[in-house]
């Protein structure tokens, strides 16, 4: 007995003097200052006032290896007493590493639950903001990596066994084999700000059972309710933006064959629109993984998640998404400017189809009603797909679902974007180029091919491309996905070059418009720059500063006041096509005015302007009336 009170006191000696004078000699005198562990102190015989303070921390381990072979409890007692300051915390991970390393030969249940207690005295939920002080930014990595290095040694003995059960860390295993149906093990653990217990699944699939030897294997399950926040990320591009976790840190051990598994997570905060992330955690990367795990389902309160088991990712978990806004006020504005875009956009294909034989007397004013037709058909399908994701998202996800409601969106977002390139092309072709040899079908198919073509091979590589690597969505919705993959990409760059490119189209008409060879007189420039300035209205400031707004709400700590703006231009783009594409059209108006007043009889203006068509302005070059029916429709 006074040879291990001696053991032990320099053990515990050590633990106090080793972070902040590791090769110094310390007397009984500075004992009340320097040791925090002083529980052994009033069996210390006198003779060892001069004792030296080991120098290399293995010395620890071989101590505990003398004392307390078969279990290791010499230690319990004396590390529970103490003081969890940032020091001793950080000790004492380098000293479960130690054990962890040279102690883990014959691991017993008796030294689980002893290595256990001490680790769960360090993840007390009273301790956890001492981590903060660590300069050792790693330790919380660390502690993880040798919990799970320490129960990997472990051996089960029953059929099923419950190894560990502290307040902040529990252990669970059972026997597996090829012959066994699907296995799973629960835990049920409380968090910090939680009064009742936050639940976590771990789930071994029978397909991976197949993988296994008729002869029995093991699989350990160990839940962490507060690991999860001192896990510090290493490289994170933007450190003052932390990931937090939502919910356990959850480890596994399985045999080598087995490469998935499946998890389900209580979500800790259950905000209506708090997204998650299901994650893995890289030991040697030291940060979580997002590419290793799938979402497979979403709700308010939990979330299931199928993810790839190696050596180097035996811990996962889940995340809150960062992209997510909590916010009513987007959620009033989506709701309320669809509603109106839909609206719009029905009413503005009921005018064209109204109007049509009335407005459509030349080929370029054909195919600039065409357009406008695809585009308001493009937009108003776009707005359904979204809206099927939005509510399938607010109930669960199922990844096939969501890759076609991504897919189709994507398409059909493009293809508003493909009419708009198109309808700006049509425009330069009739001020620059004599239309007469081009045929309607011809102009036809060349549109089509742009309109829905072009969007239809971006849509088709990007889903070939990112799909096969679970990088196509984003975590959490039904929509290109962002943080890993980049395949928004593949909807921004067409969509911001369009812009620019109608931008130079702008300036060429512009510049063009100035040449008297274009019109007949300066009154025709006039009328063409006031009519093409009508779809730079749509064209430019719409779709540009949307996708503008849109672009810069994917980079975190966007303030809300973008994601508002955003969500505003967005949802009234079918009110804005409606308005700039067909109500400010005054031969629309004037069609239409006609049409509602005497349906069976033609409009003046449309048989002025077929009659300028007959005289001289389709068949015959460098009329004045030729030049204003070119391009006044358009």
């Amino acid at each position: 007995m006074k040879s291990q009170a001696i053991t032990i006191y320099c053990l515990m000696l050590y633990l106090a003097t080793e972070c902040s004078h590791p090769r110094s000699k310390t007397h009984i005198k500075d004992l009340n200052n320097t040791s925090r562990f002083s529980v052994a102190a009033p069996f210390i015989p006198l003779h060892i006032v001069d004792y030296q303070a080991p120098e290399p921390i293995e010395s620890v381990a071989q101590v505990i290896q003398m004392n307390c072979p078969l279990d290791y409890a010499c230690i319990i007692d004396v590390v529970k007493s103490s003081e969890a300051t940032s020091g001793n915390i950080a000790f004492i991970v380098k000293l479960l590493k130690n054990i962890s390393t040279h102690l883990s030969d014959n691991v017993t249940q008796e030294k689980m639950k002893s290595y256990f207690k001490v680790a769960n005295h360090i993840l007390d939920k009273a301790v956890i903001p001492n981590w903060a002080f660590i300069p050792d930014k790693n330790a919380g990595s660390d502690l993880l990596q040798s919990v799970n290095w320490f129960a990997r040694r472990f051996r089960i003995q029953n059929e099923l066994e419950h190894i560990t059960d502290e307040l902040f860390i529990q252990t669970k295993g059972l026997h597996i084999n090829h012959n066994t149906s699907e296995r799973s093990f629960s835990f049920s653990m409380n968090v910090s700000n939680t009064t009742e217990g936050i639940l976590g699944m771990i789930e071994v699939p029978r397909q991976e059972l197949w993988k296994l030897p008729p002869n029995a294997s093991e699989a350990i399950g160990i839940a962490f309710p507060t690991l999860g926040a001192v896990l510090k990320e290493a490289h994170l591009q933007n450190a003052s933006l932390p990931r937090q976790v939502n919910g356990l840190v959850v480890s596994v051990i399985l045999p080598e064959r087995l490469k998935q598994i499946l998890f389900t997570f209580e979500k800790i905060n259950k905000s209506r629109n708090t997204r998650a992330q299901c994650v893995g955690w890289h030991s040697r990367k030291r940060r979580w993984d997002e590419n290793v795990c799938e979402t497979t389902l979403d709700t308010a309160s939990k979330v299931k998640c199928w993810c790839n088991y190696t050596n180097v990712l035996m811990s996962f978990s889940i995340l809150m998404s960062p992209m997510s806004v909590d916010n009513k006020v987007l959620d009033y504005i989506t709701c309320i400017g669809l509603s109106v875009s839909i609206l719009s956009l029905i009413v503005c294909l009921i005018i064209e189809a109204t109007v049509w034989s009335r407005v459509v007397v030349t080929e370029i004013s054909y195919m600039r009603h065409v357009c406008i037709v695809n585009i308001a058909v493009s937009l108003l399908t776009a707005n359904v797909w979204f809206i099927l994701g939005s509510n399938f998202n607010k109930k669960a996800q199922n990844y096939n679902w969501c890759v076609v409601v991504t897919f189709f969106s994507h398409f059909f977002y493009l293809s508003l974007f493909f009419w708009m390139l198109f309808q700006a092309l049509l425009i330069v072709y009739g001020l620059l180029v004599v239309f007469r040899r081009m045929m309607k079908s011809c102009m036809m198919a060349i549109g089509f091919a742009i309109g829905y073509g072009c969007p239809l091979v971006i849509a088709v590589t990007t889903v070939a491309i990112t799909v096969p690597g679970k990088g196509y969505m984003r975590h959490g919705a039904c929509w290109l996905n962002w943080d890993n993959t980049k395949a928004l990409l593949a909807f921004a760059i067409p969509a911001l070059l369009i812009v620019a490119v109608n931008l130079v189209v702008v300036l060429v008409v512009a510049v063009n418009t100035q040449r008297p060879s274009i019109g007949s007189s300066r009154s025709q420039d006039v009328a063409i720059i006031i009519r093409i300035s009508k779809n730079v209205a749509t064209l430019t400031p719409l779709l540009g500063l949307t996708w503008g707004f849109g672009i810069a709400t994917l980079i975190e700590g966007t303030s809300l006041i973008f994601h508002i703006i955003f969500a505003l231009l967005n949802a009234f783009q079918g009110f804005f096509i409606l308005l700039f594409g067909t109500i400010i059209d005054h031969k629309i108006r004037d069609a239409l005015r006609m049409r509602m007043s005497s349906p069976k009889g033609r409009s003046k203006a449309a048989e002025e302007e077929s009659e300028g068509l007959r005289s001289s302005g389709w068949h015959h070059a460098g009329g004045a009336t030729s030049s204003e029916d070119r391009t006044g429709n358009s």
